[in-house]
């Protein structure tokens, strides 16, 4: 079939935020499953971006890496030119630090993605927008907490953290890109994730070192927020498959309908490695914690998505054996810059 706006090209894809979860993930699967493209990681490599992440295919010829920053245009509109599709990770991620600094998840997660548009703006025009994709990818929390029900794509956006607040105003602008330049757009709004290679400070990978360490494990509040866990690898493949046969201009979420609260997760956890239930300890709620979050996904279900873990305990336990049997990787993460935001965000937990 000949490439046109419906049906981006995929010779070279340009991965931007490639070096940390879920960009490493989708980087890692997209080498083996297109062996007929070539994939450029660009990534700033801050706290929670890792070249190890990207070892399985480090050496692969259709493989590059470039260290630089998504707001510096000098540096990524080169990357853009040569690719034919961008897939936009690039972001700060975790509510918490958002809350301890709003300015730095503005920057990047607003004006690094417009930077990213003009670039694909500027370099594609000249031989027109055929063939040609930007996909970015957001998350469940631009519809803020959801008290029943599920939301569809059409759904209000309702961010009420810096983080969520960031990622919807990437969305405005990545869909103002589709309105008044032509450029071929399309969303994804994913639900939690989890697997391997997840920075140690979000709650699943905190919960599973921490009880491996034989520490507590902080849960917010009453450990009532629920949410739904999507495997990595699942969460990787239906940003590919909505980059290949999402519409231009079209939202996509991704996720399941297996709802779990902070406390059942943790339970979890800890019976798996075989810990005491006491190591679990409630820490002051979070501010403006949105409680749930729920997904209506069928629109990707439509595009032949099939998540090969659809259950809560394929997915936890997959991922608690990853961290489990790859301390390495972990252990030297909280080893450095960790430890001082850990203090920080758990005061309470300072000599634990």
């Amino acid at each position: 079939m000949q490439a046109d706006q419906d049906q981006p090209a995929l010779r070279h894809v340009l991965v931007s935020g490639g070096a940390g979860f879920i960009g490493s993930a989708f980087a890692r699967n997209f080498v083996r499953d297109h062996p007929e493209a070539r994939v450029t990681v660009l990534d700033k490599l801050t706290y929670a971006g890792n070249t190890q992440n990207l070892a399985p295919v480090w050496d692969e010829p259709r493989f590059r890496f470039v260290q630089a920053d998504i707001c510096d245009y000098d540096a990524v509109a080169p990357l853009v030119v040569e690719a034919d599709t961008v897939v936009n990770f690039a972001a700060e991620s975790h509510v918490d630090r958002s809350i301890m600094d709003p300015d730095v998840f503005v920057r990047t997660n607003v004006l690094g993605v417009n930077t990213l548009l003009r670039a694909a703006r500027d370099g594609w025009k000249a031989g027109g927008y055929a063939g040609k994709r930007f996909l970015q990818v957001s998350t469940d929390e631009v519809y803020g907490h959801v008290g029943e029900g599920a939301t569809a794509e059409d759904a209000p956006l309702a961010p009420r953290n810096p983080y969520s607040a960031s990622k919807a105003g990437a969305e405005l602008m990545v869909f103002s890109y589709g309105t008044n330049f032509g450029l071929p757009v399309v969303v994804t709004r994913g639900e939690n994730t989890i697997g391997p290679y997840q920075y140690p400070e979000k709650a699943t990978p905190l919960f599973i070192t921490n009880a491996i360490e034989d520490k507590p494990l902080p849960i917010y509040g009453q450990g009532r927020a629920v949410r739904h866990y999507v495997y990595v690898d699942d969460h990787a493949a239906a940003i590919d498959l909505v980059l290949r046969r999402g519409a231009p201009g079209e939202a996509y979420n991704i996720g399941n309908d297996v709802e779990v609260n902070t406390v059942r997760l943790a339970e979890t956890i800890l019976d798996l490695l075989g810990k005491p239930r006491s190591l679990m300890q409630l820490v002051p709620d979070r501010p403006g914690h949105d409680y749930r979050y729920n997904l209506d996904y069928r629109k990707t279900l439509a595009l032949g998505w099939q998540p090969q873990y659809a259950d809560f305990e394929k997915t936890i336990g997959a991922t608690v054996a990853w961290y489990r049997d790859n301390q390495d990787w972990w252990r030297t993460i909280k080893a450095g810059e960790y430890q001082e935001y850990y203090k920080k965000q758990y005061a309470v937990l300072a000599g634990a």
